[in-house]
């Protein structure tokens, strides 16, 4: 079944919830987004509301509120809030005033989910059976099932459905409504409905109706239960009606409805619980015998006796649930009706039969197999797996099947093995079509097993790299992975995405490759995408930056005479991007003669019927932008002056732009125009000048321009050596005039120095950087951060406004990534160069502190130090640990060693005895050292006696016994400090060199002895002594060897068939006990020992049972824990059993010929071998006399040929075919010979090659 349909995460922190409220008053609902600037929208019926004298809503951050005014009947609907994909519903009940009820149309639409029925007298079949409850929780348990929806009003928008309002998470699936889980009672009808918008499908939706995990509902339709499906084409929404009627306790359980259109699927989980009907006091016994005949008859069907039971189970206690089928088996069949009635078993008839079948199934032994296939197996892809069986008869044939199909050996996939009676199948490169079941087939019998091939998890190859994108422009997130055609899941910020209706996101798979489109990417874009598939996942950040606004076309000056018409016109890159025009600094406002028009890119100021007054300024500022656009217009005004007249010249400094220092700032790049009015008759002759120097037209960014009343200086993309103090010197016959201008262009700063990490956290890191050198003639307002992986192109901004300080720290990176960083410095004319990248650094916390600091040992001049890893360690390695001390009452920590240690103890050496230390650990790693791990106080250096303690094993504190020329090696373990004084001794003597090896070492001493004597055997005493003290400990070593052998072995009576022996022990008993003797006898006619008595305790016994006319001798030996003696003690003379004086005379009789021509009992059998394993062919023959037998390959005899052995043994003949190759094959023949005949046999041996170790290499 495919996986339901994970919850998304709900863009609502809180919700609006159902309220009731009166005819007149007034409600208010409240809802709250999780983000600030989420869009809401508020909807009745699925329509849109707009502000107005009904409705009333509100926006304050992320708190949002509807409030309706002056609620009618007519308000009583289904509204609902709607922030980005996330939708709750509620509802609006009306309540009308005291003493004027308001009655409902009697054609109101909607129905009830639930409508009451009384109980049927006959209930008919049942629906099927409960079957194993889902894995999936149940949704909330649906409304209330007898509430009547309330009439839509005339006014407001039509409602689509008539269901209760639906507060629960948003629905991202394909379901509009999903069915909720719903109470009834016995005999009562309940419906489940479900709906599907069609919109966005290009196919109808299919839908499934299930109880339980997989018991389809759609083939039992029927009297008990209806489905419905209806179709609205103004909505296009499909309505699913799953209706239950006149339900029945069994049709408790959990459902689940599905719904398919082409690769689009969802699912939902709901529960039905059915309850009892109350029982009413006037209870009818009568009613309780009725019958399930579905005719109606008296006689017809069987008793039901469940009124009965359910009205008993309410006057008795509860007692708990007893087997049925357990009693039913043990109790007589004349019980049958009984049980069944205490019960509750209403289908008596039905229960017997399957128990009849139950006592007739027995577990049948299988005649073929001895070994069968398991139920399951399971293997990885791309493995191999092996399957076996093991048959009764070794050398039936065997057949496998997979899916029911015949499996027949194809190159190197299957291999059939036969190996005894054993049968393997072996499947080489398991994929998934080999996900199967496979059978194995031996005659009319047959084992079934199920494969499961596992895929391996798909893992993430090229992982995401973050992104910074202007607005509107198209993103690509692309990740490739281990497998083709894998699925994968992408999420923002924690939530998952989804194709919505407006393909905001769109999905890609070409291959390994996946990609995440966003078509036009926007600010709330802005966020971590995760890719994640079943064995890993990927995490990338997108930013998404404001476009910077291009000028196409600028304004221009313009110079125009009086009732003419001015225009300026001016071309951006961005259509959306709005304007204000100013004239000397003042807002120009549209009137009469002024029109002001944005047309695409084109903005446009016109000017009809120009005046004197309209003459200055023009600036074009774009709205969210900070430059202008900025251009001049000038009023040519046409006089005739009729009377000459001198005048002396005059300039008039009025510049736009100049501060209150008489200084004028142009940015760098920019055009300086220095418009000075001058007036004098006649016109006088402009010279400039800077720094005494002349100004001329040489330069081609250098223009000078006199008109009548105007002398103007430009310099086009001003630079930095164009800052001074500029001089204008105006001369006429009647004088001249002089005026100096201060001009000051500034610039954007010089990149700032190069950045220092300083520090770096877990996903951070603190960087500095050194102010430029040069500011541009403007403060430095901030500075503008980007950071970027080590193996990416992608800058990644950290701030979009100016940073003040010189000091940040950036969070949000990957620990364990390599990055670099980079600076911009911003003064009030733009943003500098970058700077040089920063050195690579990785954001890497250290460790915590190592945990278990202790003293492990120490001594007068040396102390041992032990502790565990730190419980945290991160991305990066551990370099190791640094061990530090101080003596107390000082700060000074001295390192115990130079440089790290990987291992978690140390022994610090050569400290001054006496010295009170305190030491303390610290691990490291890239980040640099951990917080430190300290002892709890200090220690002193000086050596703690610990008294002597020999730790003897268990096995030494009793006797420990050794054989003479095995080896002895002993070690015992002690304790004590200082390390003490160790001695060996033998029964009292010290313990010599040569006689046993002793080493010793400050925890343990070895006594070892090379080969063992019987002289090693005593008592070895071990002394371990510090000064004063001292512990001892004793261990006693037996060495045995075998015994002597028994001596004055005699024959001391001899009486009919019995004979009396008698002897002593002997002198050597081996080093321990005589555990017995054994006697043996033998007839001095063959001399063949025969054993009498074994294991004999006593030194003298009687042989009996001997032969009459025999002599016998007699031998002894000893018998120790060893073994027996290597020499036997012998009696001197014999014993002579004596015959009787009867003479017995045998009968005579015909001797019987016992001849018998040969004959084989069991014939060679056809094999078919491996090449390189030896092999044997077997039969057997019986003949008298005993024949002679002669083996032949292809009719020639092999009886000398070396390869191969010839056995015969109490008739049964066995050739043995050392390591054969394929020549060996052939025809064998077996050929018995004696003097009354002869028989032949013979069989086929097949040797097959042996597959090379190369192509098994290939294979596995």
């Amino acid at each position: 079944m495919p996986e339901p349909v994970k919850k998304t995460v709900s863009a609502f922190a809180k919700k609006p919830k159902t309220q009731e409220a009166e005819e007149g008053s007034s409600v208010l609902f409240e809802a709250e987004t999780e983000k600030p600037d989420a869009k809401v929208k508020w909807q009745c019926n699925s329509k849109d509301i707009a502000t107005g004298a009904k409705y009333v809503m509100t926006a304050a951050g992320n708190k949002h509120s509807l409030s309706i005014k002056a609620i009618t009947k007519e308000d009583a609907n289904v509204y609902a809030v709607i922030a980005g994909g996330s939708k709750v519903k509620f509802d609006l009940k009306v309540v009308s005033k005291p003493g004027g009820p308001v009655q409902a149309p009697a054609d109101a639409p909607g129905k009830s989910d639930v409508e009451p029925e009384k109980a049927p007298a006959d209930p008919g079949p049942a629906p099927p059976s409960d079957p194993a409850p889902p894995t999936d929780p149940a949704p909330p348990a649906a409304a209330p099932t007898g509430e009547q929806p309330v009439v839509p009003a005339q006014d407001a928008p039509p409602a689509e459905d008539a269901q209760p309002p639906d507060t629960r998470q948003d629905l991202t699936g394909l379901f509009t409504e999903k069915p909720t889980s719903g109470n009834v009672t016995v005999g009562e009808n309940i419906t489940f409905v479900a709906k599907v918008c069609a919109e966005s499908l290009l196919k109808k939706p299919t839908i499934k109706w299930f109880k339980g995990k997989w018991m389809d509902l759609a083939s039992k339709s029927g009297k008990h239960l209806q489905l419905k499906e209806t179709y609205d084409r103004n909505t296009k929404v499909y309505t699913f009606e799953m209706q239950i009627i006149a339900a029945k306790a069994n049709f408790t359980g959990a459902y689940r409805c599905e719904v398919a259109s082409r690769d689009k699927f969802d699912s939902c989980n709901f529960d039905l619980a059915v309850h009892e009907a109350c029982a009413t006091e006037g209870f009818d016994i009568r009613t309780a015998f009725r019958r399930t005949g579905a005719d109606g008859k008296e006689d017809s069907g069987e008793l039901d006796f469940s009124t009965l039971l359910k009205k008993r189970a309410v006057q008795v206690n509860a007692e708990p649930d007893s087997d049925v089928w357990n009693i039913l088996c043990s109790a007589p069949s004349s019980e049958y009706e009984k049980i069944a009635f205490e019960n509750g078993i209403t289908d008596l008839r039905g229960m017997l039969k399957r128990l009849k079948k139950m006592k007739k199934k027995e577990e049948k032994k299988s005649a073929a197999f001895t070994k069968k296939l398991d139920p399951a197996y399971q293997v990885k892809k791309g493995h191999k797996i092996k399957l076996a069986i093991e048959v009764a008869n070794p050398d039936v044939e065997v057949k496998w099947l997979k899916n029911g199909v015949d499996l027949l050996p194809t190159g190197s996939k299957y291999i059939f093995e036969s190996v005894g009676n054993m049968r393997y199948l072996t499947i080489n490169h398991c994929s998934l079509a080999d996900d199967a079941a496979y059978s194995c087939v031996v005659g009319e019998e047959k084992c079934t097993t199920e494969l499961f091939v596992q895929e391996p998890p798909v893992t993430i190859v090229k992982n995401l790299e973050d992104q910074m994108v202007m607005n509107g422009e198209r993103v690509e997130l692309m990740c490739e992975v281990s497998e083709e055609g894998a699925n994968v899941r992408w999420e923002k910020d924690g939530v998952e995405l989804t194709r919505d209706e407006s393909f905001k996101y769109r999905f890609k798979k070409d291959g390994c490759k996946h990609v995440l489109i966003i078509n036009e990417a926007m600010k709330e874009d802005c966020g971590h995408y995760k890719v994640k598939t079943n064995g890993g996942e990927s995490m990338a950040e997108i930013l998404v930056q404001e476009k910077d606004l291009e000028v196409y076309q600028s304004i221009a000056d313009l110079t125009v005479k009086a009732k003419d018409q001015a225009v300026f016109k001016c071309e951006v890159s961005d259509e959306k991007v709005r304007g204000t025009w100013y004239k000397n600094g003042v807002e120009v406002k549209p009137d009469a003669r002024v029109n002001i028009t944005h047309i695409g890119r084109n903005h446009k100021l016109t000017i009809d019927d120009v005046k004197p007054e309209d003459e200055g300024d023009y600036t074009f500022v774009p709205d969210g932008h900070a430059f202008n656009l900025s251009a001049k217009l000038n009023f040519l005004d046409v006089k005739i002056d009729f009377v000459p007249r001198q005048d002396p010249p005059k300039i008039h400094l009025d510049c736009m732009g100049r501060t209150s220092d008489s200084t004028i700032v142009v940015v760098a790049g920019n055009k300086l125009r220095l418009d000075v009015p001058i007036t004098g008759d006649p016109a006088p002759t402009v010279i400039w000048t800077k720094g005494g120097k002349v100004v001329t037209e040489g330069d081609s960014r250098v223009h000078v321009e006199t008109t009548k009343g105007h002398c103007i200086f430009t310099i086009e993309g001003a630079e930095r050596q164009d800052e001074g103090l500029y001089s204008v010197v105006v001369r006429n016959p009647a004088g001249e005039d002089t005026a100096d201008i201060n001009v000051k262009v500034v610039d954007v700063p010089d990149p700032p120095q190069t950045p220092r990490v300083l520090s770096v956290g877990e996903d951070s890191c603190v960087v500095q950087w050194d102010p430029p050198l040069f500011d541009g003639g403007q403060p430095i307002i901030g500075y503008v951060l980007e950071r970027k992986k080590k193996k990416s192109y992608r800058w990644m901004r950290l701030n979009f406004d100016p940073y003040t300080d010189t000091t940040f720290e950036a969070k949000r990176m990957i620990e364990g990534m390599e990055y670099e960083m980079r600076v911009y410095a911003v003064n009030g004319i733009g943003m500098s160069r970058h700077s040089p990248a920063s050195q690579p650094f990785v954001p890497v916390a250290p460790t915590s502190e190592p945990i278990g600091l202790c003293v492990d040992d120490i001594s007068d001049t040396t102390i041992s130090l032990k502790w565990r890893p730190p419980e945290r360690i991160g991305s990066v390695e551990l370099k190791g640990y640094g061990v530090e001390y101080c003596k107390e009452g000082t700060d000074e920590w001295i390192p115990a060693i130079q440089g790290l240690t990987d291992r978690t103890s140390l022994m610090i050496r050569d400290l001054t005895t006496g010295d009170k230390l305190q030491f303390r650990v610290r691990a490291f790693n890239m980040a640099g050292p951990s917080a430190a791990s300290t002892l709890a106080q200090p220690v002193t250096i000086r050596e703690i006696m610990q008294r002597p303690r020999i730790m003897i094993p268990r096995n030494l504190r009793q006797t420990f016994v050794k054989t003479v020329g095995e080896t002895v090696n002993l070690m015992i373990k002690f304790q004590g400090k200082p390390r003490p004084k160790v001695i060996w001794s033998k029964d009292g003597e010290p313990l010599s060199p040569t006689f046993a090896s002793v080493r010793n070492s400050e925890v343990d001493t070895i006594l070892f002895i090379r080969k063992t004597e019987r002289t090693h055997s005593g008592k070895y005493d071990l002394q371990v002594q510090i000064e004063n003290v001292e512990d001892k400990a004793s261990i006693t070593l037996q060495v045995v060897d075998l015994p002597g052998a028994p001596e004055a072995l005699k024959i001391t009576d001899v009486w009919g068939f019995n004979v009396a022996l008698e002897w002593k022990p002997p002198k050597d008993n081996g080093n321990c006990e005589i555990s017995g003797y054994t006697i043996q006898k033998a007839d001095k006619k063959t001399m063949e020992w025969f054993t009498v008595y074994e294991q004999y305790r006593r030194t003298n016994c009687v042989a009996s049972d001997l032969i009459m006319g025999n002599e016998y001798v007699f031998r002894a030996f000893a018998i120790n824990q060893v073994g027996l003696s290597l020499e036997p003690c012998n009696t001197t003379d014999s014993a002579y059993i004596q015959k009787t004086a009867m003479e017995y005379k045998p009968p005579s009789y015909k001797d019987h010929d016992f001849s018998q021509a040969p004959k084989f009992t069991h014939p060679l059998v056809n094999r078919s071998i491996i090449a390189g394993y030896s092999t044997t062919l077997s039969c057997s023959v019986r003949g008298s006399p005993k024949p002679k037998v002669t083996w032949f390959k292809n009719k020639m005899d092999i009886s000398n040929e070396a390869k191969y052995r010839m056995l015969c043994r109490q008739g049964v003949l066995t050739l043995e075919i050392r390591k054969p190759c394929t020549f060996d094959g052939g025809v064998y023949m077996c050929r018995a010979v004696n003097d009354s005949g002869e028989d032949i046999v013979e069989c086929k041996l097949e040797v097959r090659s042996q597959v090379p170790k190369e192509e098994n290499k290939k294979e596995d």
